[in-house]
This record gives structure tokens, sequence and C-alpha cells, in this order.
């Protein structure tokens, strides 16, 4: 199983960027995808998270407003747009999959981990 995660950047504080996740290697129906973001010395924080199969979308209330995640099922991606950044968005961003709506804001209860995307917000 892999997860690519690309669109990381460096942007100034107010604008946007996108990020892509894609899964491969099984059959990722009845998963969720997440994004978790670890800024330098810190936890790895949840993000958003939307269901595959309905899209069902889920968000930590610090990038409400301001991030929306979706999905194309048929390809098993998810979307993280991103606009109105700030500074204290910087950080690496982890896109994961689960199995299962429990504990989706707890990292380890996610199956399947992409590589991190670098995020830096200038001010």
């Amino acid at each position: 199983v892999q997860l690519q995660a690309c669109g990381g950047g460096l942007v100034q504080a107010g604008g946007f960027l996108r990020l892509s996740c894609a899964a491969s290697g099984r059959t990722f129906s009845g998963f969720i995808m997440g994004w978790f973001r670890q800024a330098p010395g810190k936890e790895r924080d949840f993000v958003a998270a939307i269901t595959l199969s309905d899209g069902t979308t889920y968000y930590a209330d610090s990038v409400k407003g301001r991030f929306t995640i979706s999905r194309n099922s048929a390809k098993n991606a998810a979307y993280l747009q991103m606009s109105s950044l700030e500074p204290e968005d910087t950080a690496v961003y982890y896109c994961a999959a689960k199995q299962g709506s429990g504990y989706m804001k707890r990292p380890d209860s996610y199956d399947y981990w992409g590589q991190g995307t670098q995020v830096t917000v200038s001010s």
C-alpha cells in the first residue's frame, strides 16, 4: 500500500496551496483519508478527514472555514485546499488512510501513511 502526497511549498500569508494524496495497492472502500500536520518540536495534529464512500468531511477547529478537503473516490485520492494561510500553518503535512470512522482525529488509529510534504507560510 502506498500513499503519495504532493503539493506543498512556500507561500506568503494569506495565500493558498492545494495538497493531493493518491492511494494505491489495495481496495479502499470503507476507508477514511485524513490529513495531519506536524510542526518542529510539536505533536502530529489532525487537520481534516473525509470518507471516500460518501464524502463526509471533518475538520479541526483551527482550519474550519479556511481549508477544504475533497476526494475522488474512483482514484482513491484526497485533496486539501488551503486558503488564507497563516504562518502558524507551517508544518509538514501528512496524508493517511484508515478503515472505519472511530478515533479519526488520532494519528495512531490510521493504518497507512504517506510521506510528508512541507508547507511553509511566510509572514
